[in-house]
């Protein structure tokens, strides 16, 4: 006759409980084969939420749309050199006076410096010299035409008459070019025409062109080249240029009359301006190539050799998917992710590749089709649910 089983101690009923327990996940395992682990790791089960967590969750419908490429670069402020000059010294001597100061907004044909020059003095007495000529050589030109007409000089001597005026007045012609040259004043070359003497026997510097003077080389004595010496820079600062530097495929998505912002970092408005000009050539240091921005500046917000961000937009449509940035988050190795509704109704985590960010926007190139219904509000709950 069997006795009956004495129970076994409680430390024992445990062991046993424990091995016939990793004896069944044994069994599952074979049964399921060798990739349900990983699976099980690498492919995250969908979240379900009940009626009332649903209503904190706010979905987006993927469709293709319509989009501007955004290039976001940095460039240094410049002058406009459509509107800005080096003024070289037209004559050669010591500095007499300077007229204007540093920072000076000066006209066109304003005087800069006065120069003690004998080029000065010398293209004067040259006009005056020319001057006298020609109207002596004129006279004789008329007395020998009228002669001729009444047959009282031979034909040689009027030709030689009409030969002789020519040359001087285009000696005297020259001489005047020569002054307008040198930056003469006007009342000074009608004194010299009328046969009054110069009102000033000083060369003067003159403003080629309106606007600021921004730099001043010279001094009160300096010995000046004619042609040489650099003596101020004037530039209109009410217009500026931003040279932007481009990258890669940055190359191909900036154009010519694309609208860009500048924003000078000072907490103040972006400027607005326009792409004047895409550099063909590639900086062998840099690798960039230069986009240059003209922009309005009338205030004088932006000064020469600032740094600034630039924010360049394609005026070429272009059409693709795209999802609100708070839908896109990142796993523990930085790879981006969205959450789109599933056919059952559930949650799924879905991977995506993502391109240029468009103001609020991600451009996604791979991973989302159209009608996919993405989770904008609420996707770090859905990855909190999931990841517990």
């Amino acid at each position: 006759m069997n006795k009956p089983a004495l129970p076994l101690p409680a430390p024992w009923r445990h062991g046993v409980a424990l091995a016939a327990l990793l004896a069944t996940i044994g069994l599952a395992a074979c049964s399921s084969g060798a990739e349900a682990p990983e699976s099980a790791t690498t492919t995250p089960h969908n979240v379900t939420l009940t009626k009332e967590q649903q209503q904190s969750i706010r979905l987006y419908t993927v469709e293709p749309s319509s989009y501007h490429t955004m290039t976001h670069t940095t460039g240094v402020v410049d002058f406009d050199h459509d509107r800005s000059t080096d003024v070289l010294a037209p004559i050669s001597g010591p500095v007499a006076k300077l007229l204007v100061t540093l920072g000076q907004t000066v006209k066109q044909g304003q005087p800069l410096a006065l120069v003690d020059s004998p080029d000065f003095a010398a293209a004067i007495g040259t006009y005056r010299k020319t001057l006298a000529a020609a109207k002596a050589a004129d006279r004789i030109a008329a007395t020998d035409r009228d002669l001729y007409a009444h047959q009282a000089v031979s034909q040689r001597e009027y030709a030689q008459a009409q030969s002789d005026a020519a040359g001087a007045d285009s000696d005297r012609d020259a001489a005047l070019q020569a002054l307008v040259g040198l930056h003469v004043d006007a009342k000074t070359i009608a004194d010299l025409q009328a046969g009054r003497p110069a009102t000033s026997a000083q060369g003067v510097i003159r403003a080629p062109i309106a606007g600021t003077v921004v730099a001043k080389s010279i001094t009160p004595g300096q010995l000046l080249a004619a042609g040489a010496t650099d003596c101020f820079t004037i530039a209109d600062t009410s217009r500026m240029w931003v040279m932007g530097q481009l990258f890669d495929r940055e190359f191909g998505a900036v154009k010519v009359g694309d609208p860009a912002e500048v924003d000078p970092g000072d907490g103040g408005k972006p400027v607005a301006g326009t792409v004047s000009n895409v550099g063909a050539v590639i900086d062998p240091n840099t690798r960039s190539a230069t986009a240059r921005v003209a922009v309005d500046n009338p205030d004088g917000t932006l000064k020469q050799q600032m740094y600034v961000s630039v924010r360049i937009r394609s005026r070429e449509a272009r059409t693709g998917i795209l999802v609100p940035v708070s839908a896109v988050l990142r796993d523990d190795e930085n790879l981006p992710f969205v959450y789109v509704v599933a056919n059952d109704g559930s949650y799924a985590r879905r991977p995506v590749t993502l391109g240029e960010r468009i103001d609020d926007r991600y451009l996604v190139p791979q991973g989302l089709h159209a009608g996919d219904k993405v989770v904008t509000d609420g996707a770090i709950f859905l990855n909190f649910i999931q990841t517990q």
